[in-house]
């Protein structure tokens, strides 16, 4: 995609998160990979006064020599990191949904209570160990975390989700905190049934074939 549209859509995504009620404010930041490096959000702008010219590009040749009129994400770390450690994905998206979050904060993964849990890739949506937010350490927790998954959670702080689209990216946000609803609203009537291992491997492999594959 032109450089331009690929602006776009980020400021599009970060305004249809607002929209979905998965963020608010000046929370959470999206990025893309261009050429030989990231577009990113700018630190501090709310998304409804988002231009174009207000995403800020880093080369991944150095990361302290971004380009734009703004300062990047303050959560460039971990964008950053994740899009130069997997070439096979193009998209990071982070925000605060709400039940998602709340999981979060309780340090809790999200388990195979429904067998959507493998849109993530696997058995279930892990929470990545604390660390304070903009810093190495917390990226170094969601590399870690995000180890054969598509998403995870970050403790006391939020969701990343990651795909080959900023689309799939932001389906998988959404159906992330769709997870954690139910799973909350379950816990909420009595003890959720969590599927077992061996029914999560069927269905991980199910998922291969099953329409949510990465967009090309």
């Amino acid at each position: 995609m032109h450089e331009n549209t690929i602006r776009q859509e980020i400021i599009d995504t970060c305004l249809k998160m607002e929209s979905l009620g998965i963020n608010q404010g000046t929370s959470g930041n999206v990025s893309h990979r261009f050429g030989k490096g990231i577009l990113i959000t700018p630190s501090g702008i709310a998304y409804d006064q988002l231009t174009p010219e207000d995403i800020v590009y880093v080369p991944f040749a150095d990361k302290h020599a971004p380009e734009g009129k703004h300062l990047p994400s303050s959560e460039l770390d971990f964008h950053f990191d994740i899009l130069k450690a997997k070439p096979e994905i193009n998209c990071v998206l982070h925000n605060h949904s709400p039940h998602a979050t709340s999981m979060a904060i309780c340090g809790m993964d999200i388990p195979a209570h429904h067998y959507m849990v493998a849109a993530a890739g696997g058995h279930i949506i892990p929470c990545a160990e604390y660390a304070t937010f903009g810093t190495p350490e917390l990226s170094e927790n969601i590399l870690k975390a995000l180890e054969g998954y598509t998403a995870c959670l970050l403790a006391n702080h939020g969701v990343v989700t990651t795909a080959q689209t900023l689309s799939k990216a932001l389906w998988l946000a959404v159906e992330v905190e769709n997870l954690a609803r139910q799973y909350i609203l379950a816990s909420q009537i009595g003890t959720p049934t969590i599927l077992s291992s061996e029914e999560m491997d069927v269905i991980v492999e199910k998922f291969k074939s099953y329409g949510l594959k990465e967009e090309t």
